[in-house]
């Protein structure tokens, strides 16, 4: 013969026997669900949001155990402190001065004041290409130098590269670098490429 169900009311249990329900029957829904109403209603102390978390992980519709979350945190809206948060970011700061740091885009990460603190006496780098004394200065084209003193752009430099004029694309190279620090290892790597065709 079966033994007839047995109706249990989880509203009437005790915290300890509504805890031992959940604990022999882990899937039980809405047993987990009122432990867990009653454990907010204890306050914030009761249990952590991870305990919560964790036991959301037992309930199949989540929509109840949501909004138990969303009430416990109703955040006060009050206009109560706002003077004196107006207050403190109003008043002038005059006791800090920042210091005026100007940082180019897209330049070099460190600036030179940075360089010159970690320099050591032998960390000259490009002593070897200053040591390198010119040969000879090539003939150049009067009208070439003065389009190039002019028009100094990577364009003009690449059609005198096109013509075998390497010694005006460096020049031209060269002004860029000044002219435009942000690409200066770009154009450096070009003109050592043309030192490579010379």
């Amino acid at each position: 013969m079966v033994e007839p169900f047995h109706h249990i009311d989880i509203h009437s249990l005790t915290l300890d026997e509504l805890s031992g329900v959940v604990n022999l029957y882990p899937w039980y829904a809405a047993a987990r669900l009122e432990l867990c109403r009653r454990m907010f209603s204890m306050g914030e102390n009761a249990w952590t949001e991870e305990e919560f978390a964790a036991q959301a992980l037992y309930v199949g519709d989540r929509s109840k155990f949501s909004q138990l979350v969303r009430d416990r945190r109703q955040v006060s809206c009050a206009d109560k402190d706002v003077s004196a948060l107006m207050a403190a970011y109003m008043e002038p700061s005059v006791t800090e001065q920042p210091m005026h740091s100007v940082r180019v885009v897209g330049g070099d990460y460190f600036s030179q004041a940075q360089y010159d603190k970690v320099r050591e006496g032998g960390d000259n780098v490009f002593s070897r290409f200053a040591a390198k004394p010119r040969t000879e200065a090539p003939a150049v084209n009067t009208e070439t130098e003065a389009i190039a003193n002019r028009f100094a752009t990577e364009t003009l430099a690449q059609i005198f590269v096109e013509q075998g004029c390497y010694e005006e694309a460096k020049r031209i190279y060269s002004r860029l670098v000044l002219d435009i620090p942000e690409k200066s290892a770009y154009f450096a790597s070009l003109i050592e490429k043309l030192d490579h065709l010379d």
